[in-house]
């Protein structure tokens, strides 16, 4: 109940327990001083007939049905005793009858008028009765005044009970538009058009107004004209939804702005109406539109980029391998001998443009990769050949940096059916992280083997380790870890490179890693071909490498000895 119903309520109990006192008042002086005794009979009639009022105070105290019910009770009983004491229907109280009806309109207004005359009537009917037996055949004589003042006090009450239901009646109606006009005002002051609709669709009510590309008018109108053609059957179909569930959505364009669009929540109010709110979703639309163009269009600058680099191998790599090349010859002194300072410049020019073109091959390598046109080229061979070759390679770079480097490969054939040289590169591009990582007197420890029918390769090592933050990161292009001379050292695509080459071949890459105790990076790759295995001789089992674990995390290799 609305704050507003509950003080009319308040203010309606405390008037109808008024109008009761003023009542009891009037009936009880009549009973006190008039008419003298010896009529004691009248005395006690107009005493009970002043007993309702006593009961209405209990208004002032409670409220509720069962306050009301003894009001209610107590007129009937008073009225019925005060005139089988007063000489019945023929008595000088006969008016009194009448009370019930004038006290039930102080009670409640008009809803309790109809009880009012239904109690008039059964305390008739009760006194009637009782004179019908002879219960009421005593004559009692009271002057003419006396009736006269009850007919006035009783005239007095029905007036001021009939004003109290008036004001009550007019004190509501002017709470309920009050509260009808809040509400409609706060409506009017949403972000949003709300339209009330009729159980036919139709347009009943409309607050907050209507877009500027709308009819200012829609009352009225069906609620599906407001969509263009392609959207009412959408509509329409919203509507039947919410008369069988009670709540539906849809969206649509207004039919004079085509650029527009509109989404609309519809709930049902019940009796076949429903509520739609109305929300311009222009902006958002065209937001969400200029963030998937804005997407594409960074997906194709990307693929350009990669398909410009991938066409630009031959172009970056030619005249790399010409200058290797003749550096090559001049270190050598091919012909003739150089000074010292002019071979040593050769040998720094030799080493910068390997190492420029191992940088140039990862970097042409991901294009290709990202622009979908790096290709396998599957063969089969021993695993262990290309993991050797790749030890190989980096056994000076580990030697240089006094970093102990140690391979565990198993005495029978690995024979796989994948892309040699991206084998290779797994290893070496894994291999030189770790080095890299790996401060001097560290161990770095690569193992080579078979595992639930896969090929295994594991690089684990002693370093620094990865901080998680870093390790969320890396596998992607061009993301690197470590401090800036760490960085400095590559493009940040070994990897992310790794990762690529063990996808393209259905397999993954698994990175695990303590900070400040080592870093593990398995690459797991379905390519062995088991049906080219030979049987093992029989041997006594060597035990396989171990890997130290901490917690989840590979943190180093320790291989048996």
């Amino acid at each position: 109940m609305a704050s507003s119903d509950v003080q009319i309520d308040a203010r309606a109990y405390r008037a109808a327990a008024d109008w009761h006192a003023a009542w009891l008042v009037g009936m009880g002086l009549c009973a006190a001083f008039w008419p003298a005794p010896p009529y004691t009979d009248l005395n006690l009639a107009l005493t009970a007939a002043a007993a309702p009022g006593l009961a209405g105070q209990l208004l002032r105290w409670r409220r509720g049905w069962w306050a009301k019910s003894m009001v209610i009770a107590a007129w009937p009983l008073g009225v019925a005793v005060a005139l089988g004491l007063s000489g019945g229907l023929t008595g000088p109280l006969t008016v009194l009858a009448l009370a019930p009806a004038a006290a039930m309109t102080a009670l409640d207004g008009r809803k309790f008028i109809a009880l009012g005359v239904a109690l008039t009537l059964a305390s008739i009917a009760v006194v009637a009765l009782a004179d019908s037996v002879g219960l009421n055949d005593t004559l009692v004589a009271a002057g003419p005044w006396l009736p006269l003042a009850v007919t006035a006090i009783e005239a007095v009450g029905l007036a001021a009970a009939l004003q109290l239901a008036r004001a009550h009646a007019s004190e509501r109606v002017a709470a309920r538009t009050e509260e009808a006009d809040g509400l409609r005002s706060l409506l009017d002051a949403g972000p949003s058009l709300m339209l009330r609709l009729d159980a036919a669709g139709m347009i009943r009510e409309v607050f907050c107004g209507a877009p500027e590309d709308w009819d200012v008018d829609l009352a009225g109108r069906p609620f599906d004209g407001l969509a263009d053609e392609a959207g009412r059957a959408a509509t329409r179909e919203a509507l039947d939804v919410m008369h069988r569930t009670g709540s539906a959505s849809v969206a649509f364009a207004p039919p004079l702005a085509p650029d527009r669009y509109f989404e609309v929540e519809l709930r049902g109010i019940g009796r076949g109406e429903g509520l739609a709110v109305v929300r311009d979703a222009s902006r958002q639309r065209a937001h969400e539109a200029a963030l998937v163009q804005a997407k594409a269009d960074a997906e194709a600058v990307a693929l350009t980029k990669s398909r410009f680099l991938a066409n630009m191998s031959h172009e970056l790599r030619t005249p790399l391998n010409a200058i290797i090349g003749f550096s090559d010859i001049m270190r050598s002194k091919l012909f003739g001998p150089l000074s010292e300072r002019y071979a040593e410049y050769a040998g720094l020019i030799h080493e910068s443009g390997g190492h420029l073109l191992d940088l140039i091959n990862d970097v042409l390598d991901m294009s290709k990769i990202e622009a979908d046109r790096f290709s396998l080229s599957l063969e089969p061979f021993d695993a262990r050949e290309a993991v050797s070759s790749a030890l190989r390679l980096v056994r000076v770079q580990a030697d240089t940096a006094r970093i102990g480097l140690r391979g565990a490969l198993p005495p029978q054939p690995l024979e796989v059916t994948a892309d040699r040289r991206a084998i290779k590169q797994i290893v070496l591009n894994l291999v030189s992280n770790s080095l890299k990582f790996t401060p001097t007197g560290g161990q770095v420890n690569v193992v080579a083997r078979e595992k639930g029918g896969e090929l295994e390769i594991i690089v684990a090592d002693t370093g620094v380790g990865i901080a998680p933050a870093d390790l969320e990161r890396l596998g992607k292009p061009y993301e690197q870890a470590g401090g800036a001379d760490q960085r400095a050292q590559g493009t940040g695509l070994g990897l992310s490179l790794v990762r690529a080459f063990a996808e393209l071949h259905g397999g993954v890459m698994v990175i695990r890693s303590v900070l400040g105790e080592g870093t593990a990076v398995s690459v797991r790759l379905p390519v062995l071909d088991l049906q080219a295995r030979t049987p093992e001789p029989p041997a006594t089992p060597e035990p396989p490498p171990r890997l130290a674990v901490a917690g989840d995390n590979v943190i180093a290799f320790n291989p048996h000895r």
